[in-house]
């Protein structure tokens, strides 16, 4: 008796074992039989098809969504990933609904989600290979224990490490943890970069705000010699007032796209917190000259703050003259940023 009741009759009047493919058709069957001959299908879920439509719009023209009113523009471009969350939502309600409509309408968003967005969900990354791995951290300036983030970055294998939100009361013990691991060092304000090949001609980098967050060296590599540039862009925030304020962060952007842009050395490596992801038009100074290394050979999307729920890449590793090899994320820390690191080929 128990085990009829995992027999099923075959086509050709034979029992045996209900397959699993064959539920599925069963409840397929079910979930749609009801939609046959049903006029109404194409009647209903209009508004889940309009909210597809414009879903789809705000993606195809977020570079023309206006920053005047409160930076919308840049805001939507920091978050712009998240905008596929909703496509999943609907399409649920859309089968609901029983709406033939807004299932082909949610097409289009779809579409336009993965021509965007789906080169991130492979893995572009060469593995280990590479001559140079890079890392960046922004600490946290509040970081209950510097000392373990410091040992947990240098873990990481980097040659060079570059560290943003440097308190002045915490610098002497990232400074002592770090010491066994690179040999050179350097700090302007409250960005560091640590190396284990020699350093020359640092230098504070004018990001015209007042105080140094900024800088640049030349890092003597064994396979020749690389500019480095370590950025803290100024914060920006979301307030009810003013929405998405960052004008003075989109100001320092400028005036480092023209510090990058004077650069004499061919090889360059910019690390640092932007405030900004790829996607953020008020990045274009930089954007438009460096690549990025996660854009071009990393797994997935890369997202580094905030640490409790990455929500967008705001951390950068960004590259012109070397190849990218590998660009990941490394473990959590005291901070609310992750760290990210990079592998590239001189």
């Amino acid at each position: 008796m128990a085990q009829q009741a995992y027999m099923t009759e075959t086509d050709n009047g034979d029992s045996g074992p209900e397959r699993p493919g064959s539920r599925l058709r069963r409840l397929g069957h079910r979930l749609f039989d009801g939609w046959r001959g049903d006029p109404g299908i194409w009647r209903r879920g209009i508004v889940l098809a309009v909210l597809g439509l414009l879903l789809a719009l705000v993606m195809l023209v977020h570079s023309r969504i206006p920053n005047r009113l409160g930076n919308l523009g840049s805001l939507t471009e920091t978050f712009l990933p998240w905008v596929g969350v909703a496509i999943p939502v609907l399409l649920v309600l859309a089968v609901v609904r029983r709406s033939a409509t807004a299932l082909i309408a949610l097409l289009l968003p779809a579409i336009v989600w993965l021509n965007l967005f789906g080169g991130l969900l492979t893995d572009k990354s060469g593995g280990s290979g590479g001559d140079l791995m890079v890392a960046t951290h922004n600490v946290n300036a509040d970081n209950p224990d510097p000392a373990a983030t410091a040992a947990d970055v240098a873990g990481s294998g980097a040659q060079v490490l570059a560290l943003e939100e440097l308190p002045a009361s915490a610098l002497p013990v990232y400074e002592k943890a770090l010491a066994p691991t690179y040999k050179y060092h350097a700090v302007v304000g409250t960005v560091g970069l640590w190396s284990k090949y020699p350093m020359t001609d640092v230098q504070a980098v004018d990001i015209k705000l007042g105080w140094q967050r900024a800088m640049r060296a030349t890092v003597a590599t064994p396979e020749g010699s690389v500019a480095v540039y370590v950025a803290h862009m100024p914060s920006v925030r979301v307030k009810v007032e003013a929405g998405f304020t960052a004008r003075q962060r989109d100001k320092s952007a400028d005036a480092l796209g023209e510090a990058i842009a004077d650069e004499p050395l061919k090889r360059v490596v910019l690390l640092g917190d932007l405030n900004g992801t790829m996607n953020d038009r008020s990045l274009n100074a930089v954007t438009s000259q460096l690549r990025s290394t996660q854009g071009a050979a990393g797994s997935g999307f890369g997202f580094s703050w905030p640490a409790s729920f990455p929500m967008a890449r705001i951390d950068q590793i960004m590259v012109k003259g070397v190849e990218p090899e590998s660009s990941w994320t490394l473990p959590r820390t005291g901070s609310d940023h992750l760290p990210v690191a990079a592998r590239v080929k001189m």
